[in-house]
């Protein structure tokens, strides 16, 4: 894998676009199932790859007759839905540039994203879509025509029915992916953002080629072998993992990919689909494992011997990761493995897991091995929209705590500064509308600059220890990583999610979140009555069992470093809100200014 040049990839993906690659893999599949998704009556619904390419054809003949050219913009806002997939198709075969946008974004946020990138026409889900559009509509400069999947029950003026994109006669597939270039823009991805205005990051039609062939590199699949593994599909398309895990895995390699239109869905999903690839960000991972504990609390002693097997499997399964486990040794964890683990697996619906990623933000090491322990196969992957979503990734020589090796054909490099900079066919072309911003992200010798502080060991594997623009600088001028206390501190039991303060500060401290999931079975087992989360919370024991926790997950760190005092609040923070971004990001300053009479408290 070391050896891969980024000309070796280049050789691979040249003249080629996402709409090509797709009319290949639609030759290719045919008759393989492309897309499902969940029924009212809890039976899967799908559509083949043949029927995957007619309804995108439709659907650009439809948009063409809108007036949509090459180079347009259209703006879609839709959750989770098989109808997503062939219409971001559809855009593409009119040679336009398809622009996701977060279900979540409000009226304002509507207005400015769909006026800065200049979008022609919108493709909204359904009536809630269209009333955050139908708000700013007077202000939406460029935008021409509003196109609903779910009709309401009467169109607006400006707004067409879904039948434009189904009832037309079908593009030729041939002819229409011909129109696009390596160099036109696959999507626009706009970032999230914790801080300020979300930017545009614009990702070309190579940048995807080059990202999925240096992505089957590192998996370690050819398109034939990754060809019907089965993946569901359930974080906004807005984000680029899961345009790369799931959307373009799907059209340029013949995924099978279920939909899930909201998350707290994914467990029934799960395990109706069996999936052979699993992406989830750190959180989804947090609440399986949750899951898994509260459920074995219920028979102390049938938990306390999956724990001991837990105990002597992991070591185990570590050395069988690097080849150097006994014969004997591998006999134990498959004994462990069929009496305990393969039931927690088939429990979760990862019982047919192949490969496991994490990813978006930090995940603790030991809940990495615990996963890796049951025998499902996680591993870290890093990156961001600007690498079109993976700068580092090591599928099979797992080391927990490190995000693995550089991207097959690309540079990894940390700067003499600590950031983390990467080269190659990956880096994207630019912010929408902000050449100043571009020059900051990308130097002139081509090296992308994250602004993550991060170290490499000898062999190669990157370890982040945090967001340059994060880091935490106390009173006593101490620079501190937030990021691996909180990791830290989330693998205390009770505690789901954790935010550290004390910048400016005379001392560390920590906002923690009281785990829904776990507590009331730590309840049940110590005998303690409660009406609420928040009583619970505040109760004596659950105190003191929260304060041993802090004093260990501390141990590892220097007195400069260490929590000194921590408050337990009872409700889970919410992604896309004030707290989070869509991918379960802490928004600090949201946090900070939400919290900020617990916060007083702390150092008053």
């Amino acid at each position: 894998m070391g050896s891969v040049t980024k000309a070796d990839i280049d050789r691979l993906v040249d003249g080629t676009t996402v709409a090509r690659e797709f009319v290949d893999t639609v030759a290719r599949c045919a008759d393989s199932t492309a897309l499902r998704w969940m029924q009212l009556d809890g039976t899967l619904g799908s559509v083949s790859f043949a029927e995957f390419g007619d309804r995108a054809a439709r659907a650009a003949t439809g948009l063409r007759s809108l007036g949509v050219q090459p180079g347009d913009r259209v703006v879609l806002m839709m959750r989770n839905i098989p109808e997503f997939h062939w219409l971001d198709m559809a855009v593409l075969l009119c040679g336009a540039t398809p622009v996701s946008i977060y279900n979540s974004s409000s009226a304002d946020q509507v207005e400015y994203l769909v006026n800065h990138c200049g979008a022609v026409v919108a493709i909204v889900e359904n009536q809630d879509f269209l009333a955050k559009f139908a708000e700013v509509r007077d202000r939406l400069t460029a935008l021409r025509t509003i196109v609903t999947v779910v009709d309401p029950p009467e169109l607006p003026d400006g707004v067409v029915g879904h039948a434009v994109l189904t009832d037309a006669d079908p593009v030729d597939l041939s002819e229409a992916a011909s129109i696009g270039r390596p160099e036109d823009l696959a999507t626009i991805i706009y970032t999230a953002g914790t801080t300020g205005s979300p930017k545009g990051v614009m990702i070309s039609n190579y940048n995807v080629c080059w990202v999925l062939e240096s992505g089957l590199m590192s998996y370690g699949w050819t398109r034939e072998e990754i060809k019907g593994k089965r993946v569901v599909s359930y974080l906004p398309m807005a984000h680029i993992a899961e345009r790369i895990v799931s959307q373009y895995s799907l059209v340029l390699a013949g995924l099978e990919v279920t939909t899930c239109p909201d998350t707290s869905a994914l467990l029934p999903h799960l395990i109706a689909v069996r999936p052979n690839i699993a992406f989830g960000v750190p959180r989804v991972w947090e609440k399986l494992y949750a899951g898994v504990t509260a459920a074995l609390a219920g028979d102390p002693e049938k938990a306390e011997k999956f724990n001991e097997a837990i105990a002597v499997g992991g070591p185990i399964r570590e050395k069988m990761t690097w080849g150097e486990a006994t014969d004997e040794e591998i006999a134990t964890y498959e004994f462990l493995d069929a009496v305990a683990f393969s039931t927690v697996r088939e429990l979760v619906g990862m019982d047919q897991c192949e490969m496991a990623i994490t990813g978006a933000a930090p995940i603790p090491a030991d809940l990495l091995r615990w996963f890796r322990t049951i025998g499902i196969p996680l591993a870290e992957v890093y990156g961001m929209s600007e690498n079109t979503g993976a700068m580092s990734f090591e599928r099979f020589k797992v080391k927990p705590g490190t995000v693995g090796l550089a991207m097959p054909g690309s540079d990894l490099a940390v700067f003499p500064d600590g950031e983390v900079c990467c080269r190659g066919g990956h880096v994207f072309q630019g912010y929408l509308n902000d050449p100043e911003k571009t020059a900051e992200a990308i130097d002139d010798d081509g090296w992308l600059h994250s602004g993550d502080i991060g170290e490499l060991d000898d062999d190669g594997y990157l370890r982040i220890v945090d967001r340059k623009k994060e880091l935490i600088i106390t009173a006593g001028g101490k620079n501190i990583s937030p990021a691996n206390l909180e990791a830290a501190l989330k693998s205390i039991p009770l505690v789901a999610q954790a935010a550290v303060i004390g910048d400016n500060r005379p001392f560390v401290s920590a906002l923690l979140v009281l785990d829904g999931e776990v507590a009331p079975g730590w309840a049940a087992r110590h005998g303690i009555q409660y009406s609420s989360l928040e009583e619970l919370a505040a109760h004596p024991d659950v105190q003191a069992a929260v304060a041993d926790g802090v004093e260990q997950a501390m141990s590892g760190f220097n007195n400069a470093e260490r929590v000194k005092k921590w408050t337990l609040l009872s409700e889970e923070w919410l992604p896309d809100t004030d707290l989070l971004t869509p991918t379960f990001k802490l928004k600090r300053r949201g946090i900070n200014a939400h919290f900020e009479t617990e916060i007083e408290a702390l150092y008053s």
